[in-house]
């Protein structure tokens, strides 16, 4: 199996140069994944995909019930779905360090140097499940942090007050992310004026609340934590990259993720902006499993790089990974 030089992934200049390194990476994996291989054949009936638009996309079902990893590749770590409903979904990872670059690169390009940022997650749903790709990422985030507070405080919130005032008083740079319950949680016996701190929340009661629409968890957050917006993130156990909204629920996608936006009556046709659809994703990083997954969120796309989700198609599995009803 011929090798792909992962550098490319993160050095796209422009849209056309992702949907040409797009378009080679659906024939690399077409060759070299006999799972998306079946599928896609099944779909194009031997017609070549000649743009972004007619590749097919996985259904992320899949990702529950068949190891979708190219052919003779060892996977290095398996991360797995937080199963709030049950069945969980599982990505066999062969690349670690594809990964790191992906969120590493993602994260420089949204916010902060990670050396110069203090990471505090509060995350315990995730840690308690384990094989999470989110801990990971937060893990390898804190690591890279040069400050003594990073770290985990899931159900710690006396020493998480304690750390944000510390942190407040010498102006550091803090990214707070936390699953949605856990932030309701800490604001409600903490509420504070965060002035240096920013507040990305993952969504997902975990079935510790009653889910509640997306625009009162921000406000509620938003008025505990005295900020004018919440961030949000948006990813999940199956891509190895991710989107953040820094506000009104609008997501920037790094260059190597797009989003398209499906017909839920054809889902093999592509709508244009401003049109509610099923989101269809373009991971780039997913290198080595598949690039190319159709979701069972509902979503809408603003412009080349900007999305919302709205909800989920009727029918499919409620998952802990911001699938609040907007």
């Amino acid at each position: 199996m011929k090798s792909f030089k992962t550098n490319e992934i993160f050095e796209i200049k422009s849209q056309s140069n992702f949907e040409e390194l797009a378009l080679k990476i659906f024939d690399y994996q077409n060759k070299n994944n006999n799972f998306y291989s079946e599928y896609s054949s099944f779909i194009l009936k031997g017609k070549k995909p000649t743009s972004i638009r007619e590749i097919p996309f996985l259904p992320i079902s899949f990702f529950k019930t068949n190891k979708i990893i190219l052919n003779n590749l060892n996977h290095k770590l398996i991360f797995k779905s937080s199963g709030t409903s049950g069945a969980r979904s599982s990505h066999y990872v062969a690349d670690l360090e594809l990964y790191k670059k992906s969120f590493i690169n993602n994260f420089l390009q949204q916010y902060h140097k990670i050396e110069d940022t203090c990471i505090i997650g509060l995350l315990p749903s995730y840690e308690e499940n384990g094989d999470s790709s989110l801990i990971y990422m937060i893990n390898e985030l804190i690591s890279i942090s040069q400050n003594k507070l990073s770290g985990f405080y899931n159900n710690n919130f006396q020493e998480l007050n304690k750390s944000l005032k510390i942190l407040e008083s010498s102006k550091t740079n803090t990214i707070l992310i936390g699953v949605s319950y856990a932030l309701l949680d800490f604001g409600k016996e903490y509420p504070q004026k965060l002035k240096n701190t920013i507040v990305i929340e993952t969504g997902g009661m975990k079935g510790k609340r009653k889910e509640i629409l997306k625009e009162e968890l921000h406000k509620i957050l938003k008025d505990d934590f005295g900020l004018n917006h919440i961030h949000s993130e948006y990813g999940m156990t199956e891509l190895l990259s991710q989107a953040y909204s820094k506000k009104d629920g609008v997501f920037l996608s790094p260059s190597w993720m797009d989003i398209l936006i499906r017909d839920i009556n054809d889902p093999l046709s592509i709508l244009g902006f401003n049109k509610l659809g099923g989101v269809n994703i373009i991971d780039l990083a997913n290198l080595n499993s598949c690039s190319f997954i159709a979701t069972d969120d509902l979503g809408i796309k603003l412009n080349q790089n900007e999305f919302k989700i709205n909800g989920r198609l009727s029918n499919s599995d409620l998952r802990g990974c911001n699938l609040l009803i907007q």
